[in-house]
């Protein structure tokens, strides 16, 4: 009996401990869940100000990989780049021209025989002691020619208003490349709608290939339509000459008439002062 007293007491005292531990320790609180943000339920998150981060796709949706803005600003660059080459590639031209020009005799030009609008025949000697802005072109022209020849009728009439003794040993000359059109007939209701001052060159179509290859101008016929209309490819250069007929300068699309004026005084002084 006293032993099972004692291992009975043994294992109250036992139980009675293990009840403290229990009652001793502080019981585990629930997990609790934040509060809700002010603003509402979160969502997606997208990008903004602190944020760096974006959700996959939203720049697609909102603005697209390409808009307008960017298309506008590439087609902007492209036009800049082609008239940068455009206005590079006269520069250089007249860069050429102006070191042959002052370096030695350029192999452009030379004689030739043509005819005027009363059928009389002229060469290079006719005009001799006489400035000449040469340009080659064809009465058909729809826009270059037209614009060309209204810039050497601007240059003229700018030269008599502040030059008047330099305007009057200039010639301004038309010749045609395209004979088998540019009869005297056409050149000569063509000429009404110019400066007076222009004299009009045509000639056989030798002679005009002749005088084309020693200026060296490229002249191309063009297909023809069905009704047997065509256009004439050429250079588009003035050529300026001296009394002599030896070439002093040319002048591309790019130049305006201001600018034509100026090279024209600069080197017809030059030339007073050397004689």
């Amino acid at each position: 009996m006293m032993i099972r007293a004692y291992r009975f007491g043994s294992l109250a005292v036992r139980r009675v401990q293990t009840s403290r531990r229990f009652l001793s320790t502080p019981p585990k609180e629930p997990p609790t869940t934040p509060p809700p943000s002010p603003s509402g339920p979160v969502g997606p998150k997208t990008q903004g100000i602190g944020t760096g981060k974006s959700t996959p796709g939203s720049y697609i949706k909102d603005r697209g990989p390409v808009s307008w803005p960017s298309l506008f600003l590439v087609g902007i660059s492209a036009a800049c780049v082609v008239a940068y080459y455009n206005i590079e590639r006269e520069r250089r031209l007249e860069s050429a021209m102006g070191r042959v020009v002052s370096t030695g005799k350029p192999a452009i030009g030379g004689p030739w025989s043509l005819v005027d609008l009363e059928g009389n025949l002229v060469t290079n000697v006719s005009f001799k002691g006489k400035w000449l802005l040469l340009y080659f072109g064809f009465a058909r022209c729809p826009d270059i020619c037209p614009s060309e020849m209204l810039k050497i009728a601007r240059v003229i009439d700018q030269l008599k208003e502040s030059h008047p003794q330099i305007a009057s040993k200039i010639v301004p000359v038309f010749v045609s490349v395209d004979p088998a059109r540019d009869s005297l007939t056409a050149l000569k209701e063509y000429s009404k709608d110019f400066h007076p001052d222009f004299v009009f060159l045509t000639g056989s179509p030798m002679q005009v290939q002749d005088m084309a290859k020693k200026y060296r101008v490229y002249v191309s016929k063009a297909d023809e339509t069905e009704d047997g209309d065509y256009l004439v490819d050429h250079s588009i250069v003035v050529y300026f000459h001296d009394e002599e007929g030896e070439l002093a300068d040319c002048f591309t699309q790019s130049m305006r008439p201001k600018d034509i004026v100026e090279k024209v005084v600069e080197r017809m002084t030059a030339a007073s002062a050397v004689a």
